[in-house]
């Protein structure tokens, strides 16, 4: 069946450990650490590639580096919550950069982003000008984050 989950054995775990920490890691390298020959590990990878566990390979950017160090985590709660409602936030929010992550809760509040900036001026302005404008926010409460303890990882 297409849509089952793959089982996932210990060198199935130890490829994707090996490959979350680095992607371009060679095939030999990734071979000698999981403790199997080349071309078991390329069969591996592949299947794991196919069955969508991999989902795809990119660099991992540091926002600090690119000047955007202030992260705000926002409650956001919108004022009609009907399907063409949701589908019409949902496609505007994905047009926004400055939210990293957005997710639809089951809480007290619909949605909770995680939104990066420069400064809190940034953020100000952002939710000002964008946030605020999305269709059918209602209202917004806004935590800002002094320090990741741990972020993007398994």
């Amino acid at each position: 069946m297409p849509n089952e989950l793959p089982e996932l054995d210990r060198f199935d775990r130890a490829i994707l450990t090996a490959l979350a920490e680095d992607g371009r890691l060679p095939v030999t390298e990734l071979a000698r650490r999981i403790g199997l020959s080349k071309t078991p590990t390329q069969a591996r990878v592949k299947r794991l590639e196919e069955t969508g566990v991999i989902a795809g390979y990119r660099a991992v950017l540091s926002p600090i580096r690119m000047g955007l160090a202030h992260v705000a985590f926002v409650e956001v709660r919108l004022s009609d919550t009907r399907e063409a409602a949701l589908q019409a936030f949902n496609r505007a929010v994905r047009g926004m950069p400055e939210i990293e992550e957005c997710h639809m809760m089951a809480a007290g509040f619909d949605y909770l982003m995680k939104v990066r900036t420069s400064d809190i001026a940034d953020y100000r302005r952002v939710l000002g000008e964008r946030i605020s404008t999305l269709p059918h926010v209602a209202s917004t409460s806004t935590y800002v984050a002094m320090e990741a303890v741990k972020e993007a990882g398994i």
